[in-house]
């Protein structure tokens, strides 16, 4: 369970945000001023700060500074009143790792927690480096292969440099996870790590959120908002899937790389800032160049240290150490006995060709615990399992997406076309099957929510607002 130290004078919104942070699952410890918040952060560090910036005695920017000499990396969102925006943004140019506007938005302020909350565990969570797959570290990059050994090497080489590294190879093979051990084993390690997934923002709002805006930079912009790059500054971020960077948001990243500078969106201000760039993509950049989707002296200039990432069909003898790593893995998390794999079954993991990389192997042995838990693995689960087979009293059985399953699945739906009649149909049979699939998962983990949150992908407050929606509080 996540730990949220909530920091405000106002009695009436601190009691009350503490309520709702309570009921999302979060546990919440709160304080009134900043020199209380300083002693409760040095008797047990909180996973994450929200905190106000105009306080009796201690203000938000001394108590931050505070923190962040107590723990450098501990992610701290300040409150601000409309009237005090300039403070907040000097307190994010001192670290904050961002701010929300009061009268604030709920749902949007529970996302930039849980969002804070991830970068402050990827921050301080270590990636390991060729280890054995049954140590209590589950992040790391597994394997002997001589393609894995060189690879360590280089990030050794590299770390402690400020050199801007280029990450290439498949989707799936470990990009993010060799950025962090590169960000952990630098001088910046103690500063801050943000990720940036360049494909996921929409095209309009990347190069504000990369570069922040002026206030009246566009319509709705009635602040000054400082953007990622300058909220790393000191530290390192990380773009993950910088092939998909429009063009014309290149330039401005081709100044930041050769001229430490930006400016912000509807700005004439120059800003120098102090971050490392690391980089990935899963695309062919020669051929981007090529067609001229991508530009060449950006291209170039990316290309100074590249590290390639081998895809797991090329290092084949590392699949049964990486498999038994995910069980182990996985089975520390569901609080099971992980399972056996037999010869048969390892031989068939280590001929598949594994086109979805390390990320396949993760879902599968995922997907395999789940349905043996704690039992032995063989050839025939495993290849029910590559084939997209379902399971039927607790073993895997037929098909999911074809034979009687498939057939059960469209009769359910065809019923629930012919017979319902008013309101949205789709949100209608999403709401009807999302219920069933939870109530099944709480069944499996036998109403344990941390496990049953892991096993169906979510977040623990996801997974308690979906129990909430359904109606199954009670259960």
């Amino acid at each position: 369970m996540k730990n949220v130290l909530l920091v405000d004078d106002d009695d009436q919104l601190r009691d009350s945000f503490e309520n709702l942070l309570v009921a999302e699952g979060y546990t919440v410890r709160a304080a009134s001023t900043g020199e209380v918040a300083l002693r409760l952060a040095k008797e047990a560090l909180p996973d994450a700060v929200i905190m106000d910036v105009r306080m009796p005695g201690m203000d938000g920017l001394t108590a931050l500074r505070a923190l962040h000499e107590l723990e450098p990396r501990l992610p701290v969102i300040i409150m601000t009143a409309y009237s005090t925006t300039e403070f907040a943004i000097e307190a994010t140019k001192q670290g904050a790792f961002d701010y929300v506007m009061k009268p604030f938005d709920i749902p949007h302020v529970l996302e930039q927690l849980a969002t804070a909350l991830e970068a402050g565990r990827k921050m301080r969570q270590q990636v390991g480096l060729n280890v054995a797959s049954d140590e209590e570290q589950a992040e790391q990059l597994v394997g002997t292969s001589r393609a894995m050994q060189e690879l360590y090497k280089s990030i050794g080489r590299v770390a402690h440099t400020d050199a801007l590294v280029l990450l290439r190879g498949e989707s799936g093979t470990g990009k993010e996870l060799v950025a962090r051990a590169l960000y952990q084993h630098s001088a910046r390690s103690n500063r801050p790590f943000l990720i940036i997934n360049c494909v996921a923002i929409p095209e309009t709002l990347l190069e504000s959120e990369l570069f922040g805006y002026e206030r009246g930079a566009f319509t709705g912009a009635v602040h000054r908002r400082v953007g990622k790059i300058e909220q790393a500054s000191g530290g390192t971020v990380f773009l993950d899937e910088i092939g998909d960077i429009p063009i014309g948001v290149q330039a401005k990243l081709l100044r930041l790389l050769q001229e430490r500078q930006i400016e912000r969106l509807g700005g004439r201000e120059t800003v120098n800032v102090d971050v490392r760039i690391l980089a990935a993509t899963n695309r062919n950049l020669e051929e981007a160049v090529a067609a001229g989707r991508f530009r060449e002296d950006l291209f170039y200039r990316l290309n100074v240290v590249s590290l390639h990432l081998p895809p797991l069909r090329e290092r084949g003898e590392d699949v049964p150490m990486l498999a038994r790593h995910c069980l182990a893995a996985f089975a520390r998390e569901m609080e099971v006995r992980p399972p056996e794999l037999t010869q048969q079954a390892l031989a068939l993991l280590t001929g598949h060709s594994w086109p979805g990389n390390v990320r396949e192997l993760r879902n599968l042995m995922q997907q395999l615990l789940i349905f043996t838990q704690g039992g032995v693995i063989d050839a025939v689960d495993v290849e029910r399992a590559l084939a997209g087979k379902g399971l039927e009293g607790g073993r895997f059985q037929g098909s999911a997406l074809a034979n009687t399953p498939a057939l059960m699945l469209e009769e359910y739906v065809r019923h629930f076309l012919e017979t319902y009649r008013e309101g949205n149909i789709f949100d209608a049979i999403m709401d009807d099957v999302g219920a069933r699939v939870v109530r099944e998962a709480l069944r499996l983990c036998e109403g344990n929510r941390s496990r049953t949150a892991r096993m169906l992908g979510l977040s623990r407050p996801t997974l308690l607002a979906k129990i909430d929606k359904y109606g199954m509080g009670k259960e």
